[in-house]
């Protein structure tokens, strides 16, 4: 678990489309904020 106000580690990851995401790609432009719903695709 991060500590908060820590960095957060790089990594890679496919969006929706299949497209490859590099956080490092980001680093330095701004903020990233990243959202997780771990419910809205799970069958009920």
């Amino acid at each position: 678990m991060l500590e908060v106000g820590a960095k957060a580690p790089s990594f890679k990851l496919e969006d929706h489309l299949g497209h490859t995401i590099d956080s490092s790609k980001w680093l330095g432009k701004g903020h990233l904020m990243l959202l997780f719903y771990p419910l809205d695709f799970t069958p009920t």
